[in-house]
């Protein structure tokens, strides 16, 4: 159970958030930044497998869960400036930030356009720039619909959740602008974000390969000089994970994993060198 839940007012808009442990631990507390028509209830298996480790919040995105639908488009600008906006009203500082998918850019969107607020990144199943999904992806985005989830756990959740459940048609309407619009972070901004980065998909996942790969190295990852001596003497600013069997719904179902390979990066752990091989 959360420790705290509420309502966050960001520029005379309403986001429902909930809290997990004390925010005034010595430890930086991790956003969870939830999928499309998702909310922070669907990340309770991350939540669960990482609020031993820190303190944490859970944020309902704009038309999403308990915040409900909001004037305007949904767009990942506004989406990064709402959860910056989140931390502010709760007096958190800085915070590392999780995102799975449509939360996964949005955190990655934040750290462009907020830096001061955003320390390390767990970025699940996310891209930087709308051509890093297959094309075929973006052709079933042209085809959503409200009928497509007509029955369907997202479609009863939200009608549970929401304050304005007749509004789901509407959600489909946003979400389906916001997969379609060109959202594209640039090489240099990605370059330029401050702290780490970890980046998890799966090995049929929605992103290309190549886009995650790119995205590693744009963050720092494939040093050359690790890479020659064979072993690490300092944790590295950018890691990547890439989950076998596992396409991009099956993330949610690796949270204990992710939990595993996340926290040590999270902690800023050098990954451990076995013995016998260098000199005690």
């Amino acid at each position: 159970m959360p420790t705290r839940s509420d309502y966050a007012n960001v520029n005379g808009e309403r986001f429902y958030y909930q809290i997990y442990g004390d925010l005034d631990s010595p430890k930086t507390a991790l956003l969870v930044l939830h999928g499309g028509y998702m909310s922070g209830d669907a990340m309770s298996p991350f939540i669960e497998a990482f609020a031993a480790s820190r303190p944490m919040i859970a944020l309902d995105a704009r038309g999403h869960g308990r915040t409900g639908d909001l004037p305007g488009p949904i767009t990942y600008p506004r989406m990064a400036d709402d959860a910056a906006g989140v931390l502010d009203a709760l007096n958190v500082r800085r915070a590392d930030v999780l995102g799975y998918s449509m939360g996964a850019i949005t955190a990655i969107t934040m750290a462009v356009r907020h830096p001061g607020k955003v320390g390390k990144q767990v970025i699940l199943s996310g891209t930087s720039r709308r051509d890093g999904w297959y094309p075929e992806v973006h052709e079933a985005f042209k085809q959503t619909t409200p009928a497509a989830f007509a029955g369907t756990p997202l479609e009863s959740e939200y009608k549970r959740l929401s304050p304005t459940p007749n509004a789901f048609p509407v959600l489909v309407g946003k979400m389906r602008d916001l997969d379609l619009s060109d959202y594209d972070n640039s090489d240099d901004s990605i370059r330029t974000i401050a702290d780490k980065t970890m980046i998890v998909v799966g090995d049929a996942d929605s992103a290309t390969l190549e886009h995650v790969i790119e995205l590693f190295r744009l963050r720092g990852g494939g040093d050359k000089t690790v890479a020659v001596q064979g072993f690490m003497t300092e944790a590295p600013r950018a890691r990547l994970a890439i989950l076998p069997g596992t396409a991009h719904i099956g993330i949610m179902a690796n949270a204990k994993l992710i939990a595993g390979l996340a926290i040590p990066f999270l902690d800023d752990t050098t990954p451990t060198t076995p013995p016998g091989f260098l000199k005690e």
